[in-house]
């Protein structure tokens, strides 16, 4: 299968702190991939190096090569904006706009003056947009009566599947959970599982998560980061079940971390 996203010898300095060494990983197309480890250990940094949030912390420093479908993003010809919109992230708690329900879908087709027409080439009418961006994270007949309504009234686990909405609005190829569901409860948690699962047939997902049952539910392959390094990589079931370094064995099996 060729890879979506391809990291190699990736290495990441916040000032004169060594954040990432070395990393270097493919990451398939449709696909979950999961990034485990202990706190502290580069997830995060990882995480947002495929989309360049990183730029915006002072004092990093980036080497090493990112390629999404084959295209360099680690240089200064890339276009962050255009990048930001084919590769999205969610963050740990919901962050919805302060705006209707149905302005916060459509902020970004707004702003960008954009459509959902990459696959199909369709330029829907906003209306469409922000109906197929809720009915793709199973809000639309929830709240379809109540599209005027602010999104600061609804419930954590809807606020994170509206969050997520917004982001497809954008037509994105690429999605990024950092923690997702690290503020929800068990049932919520579940059901933003299930949605991650039914994506994936149309977006690459990478998940940052704490939760190791979480990433052997979701996940498809799942890479395992002890300060700053890749220690392994792997189909999930085989990093879960029979994992080939020690150090990851003894962190899935509680003895570490």
């Amino acid at each position: 299968m060729t890879e979506k996203i391809k990291v190699e010898a990736l290495n990441l300095h916040y000032g004169d702190f060594h954040a990432l060494k070395g990393v270097t990983l493919g990451i398939k197309p449709n696909q979950v991939t999961a990034i485990i480890g202990p706190s502290g250990c580069g997830k995060s940094t990882f995480l947002r190096c495929l989309n360049r949030m990183n730029d915006l912390t002072e004092g990093v420093k980036v080497k090493g090569r990112i390629a999404i479908d084959g295209e360099e993003i680690l240089n200064h010809h890339t276009d962050l904006i255009r990048l930001r919109k084919r590769v999205g992230m969610v963050f740990q708690r919901p962050n919805p706009f302060p705006l209707p329900i149905f302005e916060n879908v459509a902020f970004g087709p707004k702003i960008h003056g954009m459509d959902l027409g990459r696959k199909s080439g369709v330029t829907p009418p906003l209306q469409e947009i922000v109906k197929k961006c809720l009915g793709a994270v199973n809000l639309w007949e929830e709240l379809k009566g109540s599209l005027e309504e602010s999104a600061l009234g609804l419930s954590l686990e809807q606020q994170q599947r509206l969050c997520i909405a917004r982001l497809l609005a954008v037509d994105p190829e690429v999605l990024l959970m950092d923690e997702p569901c690290s503020a929800l409860d068990p049932v919520a948690t579940l059901r933003i599982e299930e949605l991650i699962h039914e994506m994936k047939r149309d977006y690459t997902i990478v998940i940052v998560t704490h939760n190791m049952q979480q990433a052997a539910r979701v996940s498809d392959e799942t890479a395992y980061f002890y300060l700053g390094e890749l220690i392994e990589f792997g189909k999930t079931d085989q990093i879960f079940t029979n994992p080939a370094k020690r150090e990851t064995e003894d962190y899935i099996t509680g003895r570490f971390g």
